[in-house]
């Protein structure tokens, strides 16, 4: 019979997936229907640039503030109501009548956003170590169905020629409504719990932790400056994996373009690499169990270099198709496993480690677009994606610094 705490337990696993769901589906409901908004406000493409990227700034700006409000009102509370709060802005700039407002919209989607992240992985790690075994890298597979679930609402909108704003009224008020549902089943209570809190399991609530090696944990002991070098290390290798995502949405319909394929072909780049990082997500969980973080990590640098490393060494249609599927795949486990190690790295406050890789992710990513880009004007796009090579490089450098397998009772014993 279920007991209570594996019921509440389960529960709460539904109704995270749940707001990674919604995250991605707010948000991406609006993407299409981006050129609508400016032919209406008559924008120019230097502001219409500018304005896309106060989403990011916004997220900038407000991202450090997480791990303050987790503290104060916990991840659950804090996920949910700042998903309410990007409904609202992706709302607001749906009906902008203005660019001033257009702009405030965006800011605050944006910063709501980057709120929202952090709290909701903050609890999708809190209830993976009651449930004993990974499913991170499941519940970022869940945001990319999210994605693609706002996408293709977006896009029948479109076709029945339903009103821009009636349409992001409806898709934001259903997902900001099933936010707040997800509240009564995610767990009370605060984020850091002992191992008999109430509904833990009995091995206790780091059953689903790996034990670090020696060198992380020599460096870790060193104090402040040992454990920021620890979660710089997790940084880069979350920017070394999410780079594969930048390629997916910039530059991969253009480099297949350049190589002769027609329009509708070279979106096949985009959607292999995407498809292959929500299949990669899907299975890296069961991955990460039996392997344990490390060789997984080590696995999806080798995957990224030699991907993206095969699209450009053999620059034809097929070749850059396969390589971008190979590199999404491998990029998959990466920003996950990075955000699990820095939610656990001892002498930080909770949520700290999170916001840290988080926000550094984010400006990683507001700056790599413009760096690759400038390289394909100086010599060719071929050229600059070699710093996505690199990237894959350097996840491979640092695997180190995830966690080896995690013993099982029966080598531990005999530990």
């Amino acid at each position: 019979m279920m007991t209570s705490s594996v019921r509440a337990t389960r529960r709460a696993r539904i109704a995270v997936s749940a707001l990674f769901l919604t995250n991605g589906a707010i948000f991406a409901s609006l993407v299409p229907r981006y050129p609508e908004i400016k032919a209406a406000l008559e924008l120019s493409n230097t502001v219409y640039g500018i304005l896309i990227a106060l989403n990011p700034v916004g997220a900038m700006l407000a991202g450090v503030l997480a791990a303050a409000l987790i503290r104060l009102f916990g991840s659950a509370r804090v996920a949910v109501f700042t998903s309410v709060g990007l409904g609202v802005g992706i709302l607001g700039a749906a009906l902008s009548p203005s660019i001033a407002l257009l702009a405030m919209s965006f800011l605050f989607a944006g910063a709501m956003d980057a709120i929202t992240d952090v709290a909701q992985n903050a609890h999708g790690l809190r209830v993976q170590r009651r449930s004993g075994r990974t499913i991170i890298n499941s519940l970022h597979a869940i945001w990319s169905a999210g994605a693609v679930t706002g996408g293709a609402i977006a896009a029948g909108a479109i076709a029945i020629g339903l009103p821009l704003g009636v349409h992001i009224a409806i898709t934001s008020g259903l997902f900001a409504g099933v936010a707040l549902l997800c509240l009564r089943w995610l767990l009370p209570g605060p984020d850091q719990e002992s191992s008999s809190a109430p509904g833990a399991p009995s091995g206790g609530a780091d059953d689903v932790e790996a034990p670090r090696s020696s060198l992380v944990a020599r460096i870790v002991a060193r104090g402040a400056i040992g454990r920021g070098l620890i979660v710089g290390a997790l940084v880069l290798v979350a920017i070394g994996g999410g780079m594969v995502e930048d390629i997916a949405f910039s530059w991969a319909a253009l480099y297949i373009g350049g190589l002769g394929a027609s329009a509708a072909v070279a979106a096949s780049g985009f959607i292999g690499l995407v498809a292959a990082q929500f299949i990669g997500r899907l299975v890296s969980d069961r991955l990460t169990d039996l392997f344990g973080a490390r060789a997984v990590t080590l696995t999806a640098g080798l995957m990224i270099a030699g991907g993206i490393g095969l699209a450009i060494a053999v620059p034809t249609v097929p070749g850059a198709i396969i390589g971008f599927a190979l590199a999404g795949f491998g990029s998959a486990p990466t920003i996950p496993l990075a955000m699990q190690e820095a939610d656990r790295i001892p002498g930080l406050r909770e949520g700290t480690g999170l916001t840290i890789v988080t926000w550094l992710m984010r400006v990683a990513f507001l700056l790599s677009p413009p760096v690759i880009g400038a390289i394909a004007d100086a010599a060719s796009l071929r050229a600059g994606l070699g710093v996505t090579v690199a990237g894959g490089v350097l996840v491979i450098v640092l695997s180190w610094v995830l966690p080896r397998k995690r013993d099982t009772p029966s080598s531990a014993a005999e530990n």
